[in-house]
């Protein structure tokens, strides 16, 4: 008998010094922490970061096509050659050219989206040196003001002004939704971590206690107390748990490197994952999470973006197909004079308008092709819009139903969990004590390690689910607030 309490001090104190003892140099990891250095330094976070980053200057460079712009062109030309010329009479000759021709134009251009054209005002100088007369002469423009534009064609401004904002803010919800799927890629590393950490710790548990029963079969062996058979039963416990112990050392190992590659840390560090048993519990509203899903998705937004293209495509298409005319108008001063000051004086009046215009007489139906195309397509996007968006709100629904299940479903493997850790202890001294048989024993181990990965299954599937929640809704229920993204780090 005191044989017997020795073994079972001294397993005690083994188990507890084996759940507790960690390298000093390893790197602890809580989920959130692990999260957070996904977010700032994962290779798929710093991807979509540079995804958003480009969707971002383009949304700033179509805002900036709807600005006046300014800009300065300026032109030099030396021409020292022998060139021929028809003089007056009819007759041809050569003649030495030896000048020297500058040009300067400062030009404002603004476009104007509901018509689709371009209006510009415009001031240049220019000046003339013929260095075989030793002559120079300026030519002035004070003032140009001039419009263009396409009549009856595809009006590119207005489409993009619809078209644009719909393919940002689609970026923007997609960026925050790659975030929060690589919180969830996050949690499933750091949880297959957690796993093979826990089979790692069971593993030592239970090839502890299988060599303290192996070790006190035997003593029982030679007194007779046991059979032959038993006690072989123990020694394969026994090897069995020790090839398991090195089996889950190598899992470890493997999720460790997985975890690490995927996070960004290039050290070869030993990481641990610290599981809380504290979760935030709340419930989420199937209405709300609806109301924020159609407002955050980028499903959403991509749907309407889509629908958009399509209607645009008609259009250009319609466009394509009929009359088309192309209008430009000028109006301005302009002035000549051998010295600049005179250059600017009593300018004289200019006018230029020109209208050309191309009407398809015959084109085999071509053009009725192409409208009759980009309205079926037109079609079958709107087809497929209604069908994704059922299904999109069925998801939803589901999710949320999930969700609010889970809280209760870790709650209920935790409690089973502690439970089967506890009857593995009782059933332990029981068969120490010979109250108990060696396949009772084996069931509660059986039983304590497979609750123990339930548990732990259990805090996954919340934390996918919270995540998973998080990213199509783009709401932080918790927090009761929008998930927002900066844009000053551009």
């Amino acid at each position: 008998m005191k044989n017997c309490m020795r073994y079972i001090i001294l397993f005690i104190l083994y188990s507890i010094c084996t759940g507790q003892l960690i390298a000093q140099d390893s790197l602890r990891l809580t989920l959130d922490e692990a999260v957070a250095l996904a977010r700032a330094q994962s290779p798929q976070a710093v991807a979509a970061r540079h995804q958003y980053r480009a969707a971002y200057w383009n949304w700033r460079t179509f805002k900036a096509d709807y600005l006046p712009s300014l800009s300065f062109n300026s032109y030099s030309s030396l021409n020292r050659s022998i060139s021929p010329v028809t003089l007056p009479d009819g007759s041809d000759s050569f003649l030495h050219r030896n000048q020297l021709l500058n040009e300067g134009t400062l030009t404002i251009n603004q476009n104007i989206a509901p018509l689709g054209g371009s209006l510009f005002l415009e001031t240049g100088l220019q000046s003339l040196d013929l260095f075989t007369d030793k002559r120079r002469s300026f030519k002035s423009t004070p003032v140009v003001l001039g419009y263009s534009q396409n009549l009856f064609g595809y009006n590119r401004l207005k489409w993009d002004k619809k078209i644009e904002p719909a393919r940002y803010a689609q970026a923007k919800k997609s960026y925050l939704e790659t975030l929060e799927l690589v919180a969830a890629m996050t949690a499933n590393k750091f949880f297959a971590l957690a796993t093979a950490q826990s089979k790692l710790q069971s593993a030592d548990y239970n090839y502890a206690a299988a060599d303290t029963l192996f070790r006190y079969a035997k003593g029982r062996y030679d007194i007779g107390t046991i059979t032959e058979n038993e006690m072989l039963q123990l020694e394969i416990n026994h090897l069995t748990e020790q090839s398991n112990r090195l089996n889950a050392a190598m899992e470890v190992d493997n999720a460790i490197q997985e975890l690490r590659s995927f996070l960004g840390i290039r050290d070869n560090v030993e990481m641990v994952a610290v599981i809380g048993n504290e979760l935030p519990v709340f419930i989420v509203p199937v209405a709300e999470a609806l109301h924020f899903a159609w407002q955050n998705s980028p499903d959403i937004e991509w749907y309407a973006l889509q629908q958009l293209q399509s209607e645009s495509s008609v259009a250009q298409a319609k466009a394509s197909r009929g009359l088309k005319a192309d209008l430009y108008m000028q109006v301005g001063l302009t002035q000549t004079a051998t010295a600049l000051n005179n250059a600017y004086r009593s300018p004289m009046d200019q006018q230029l308008v020109s209208l050309g215009i191309r009407i398809p007489l015959v084109d085999w139906g071509v053009g009725k092709g192409r409208v009759e195309v980009a309205r079926s397509n037109l079609e079958k996007t709107k087809t497929e819009i209604a069908q994704a968006r059922t299904d999109f709100e069925a998801n939803v629904i589901k999710l949320v139903k999930q969700f609010n299940l889970q809280t209760n479903k870790v709650a209920i493997a935790q409690k089973t969990s502690v439970r089967a850790a506890r009857r593995n202890e009782v059933a332990y001294r029981l068969y120490l004590l010979g109250k108990s048989t060696l396949l009772d024993l084996n069931a509660s181990i059986a039983e304590k390690d497979s609750s123990q990965r339930a548990y732990i299954s259990e805090m996954h599937n919340y934390w996918n689910l919270y995540y998973a929640l998080r990213s199509i809704t783009g709401y932080d229920f918790q927090m009761n607030a929008p998930i927002m993204v900066g844009e000053q780090e551009f």
